[in-house]
């Protein structure tokens, strides 16, 4: 057979291969010209959507702005109150410190005051007792108690404030020594006598004789409120003494424990807690 006649029936019969239309040239630069038109569409729509994204970005990045300036003078003013607090507290705190101060030296004063004064209450006055009427009930006490009180002992005398029938009889002395005296007689006869422990009568007065009365150191407002909470103390916890001493409010447990001088109220409270 013919070679030529071969070669050209291998090239014309059906299993010949045809050549494709898209190999040319001329396709492949028109389809990279498709594809870059495109991405330069695609491209442009981009920065479109940018150029409208990037006045809202601005905004936020404006307030971001605004808001850390804010936070940050907020933070600073927040440091400059606080230290302003801190030093308010200290302020505060020496001021307390003082008043407590003044107030125990005012007490203090207020105590020495009346370290010579005794007082008996609960006594039946009538409103016009006149101090020579309170004197001679004063020596009626002193005989009934077995002291030999001189009037002369007697600094001043006058009732008390209070709106009562029953009123306390202030006795200002001119040494702690008489007042010592008086105070220790009366608790040594009512000792002796606990069937007939001192009353009204003992004062010569004879319209309510059997009203009792009681003769005590004349405390201050602190000292008498520490007293009674004392009191209460002794009753609540089995404290086997209480009493006061020139002016200041003591406590015992037992014979051999401690004595306790009770200096506040809140120290009462803690007591009655432990």
């Amino acid at each position: 057979m013919d070679p030529h006649i071969q070669l050209s029936e291998s090239t014309s019969g059906p299993n010949a291969k045809r050549k494709r239309v898209d190999d040319s040239p001329n396709d492949y630069s028109s389809f990279r010209d498709e594809l870059i038109k495109m991405f330069e569409d695609w491209t442009a729509k981009q920065d479109k959507q940018m150029q409208k994204l990037f006045p809202i970005l601005n905004g936020i990045q404006t307030a971001n702005s605004t808001i850390e300036s804010s936070i940050s003078f907020l933070t600073e003013q927040n440091l400059d109150f606080k230290k302003k607090l801190e030093q308010l507290e200290i302020e505060i705190k020496k001021k307390n410190e003082y008043i407590i101060f003044i107030e125990d030296r005012l007490e203090e004063l207020t105590r020495n005051s009346r370290k010579t004064t005794i007082e008996i209450k609960n006594v039946p006055l009538n409103s016009k007792e006149t101090k020579e009427g309170m004197v001679k009930l004063v020596e009626n006490l002193s005989k009934s108690i077995e002291l030999n009180l001189d009037v002369k002992d007697i600094k001043d005398i006058y009732k008390s404030r209070s709106q009562t029938e029953k009123k306390s009889i202030i006795v200002e002395l001119n040494s702690t020594f008489t007042k010592d005296n008086i105070l220790k007689s009366a608790k040594a006869y009512n000792i002796r006598n606990k069937s007939n422990k001192l009353c009204a009568k003992h004062l010569g007065i004879t319209s309510s004789p059997d009203t009792p009365i009681f003769i005590a150191e004349n405390l201050t407002p602190k000292a008498s409120r520490l007293y009674f909470l004392a009191r209460d103390l002794k009753k609540s916890r089995n404290y086997k003494y209480c009493w006061t001493s020139y002016g200041r409010v003591y406590v015992r447990k037992e014979d051999t424990s401690p004595i306790i001088l009770i200096q506040s109220e809140a120290q009462v409270q803690k007591m009655m807690n432990d």
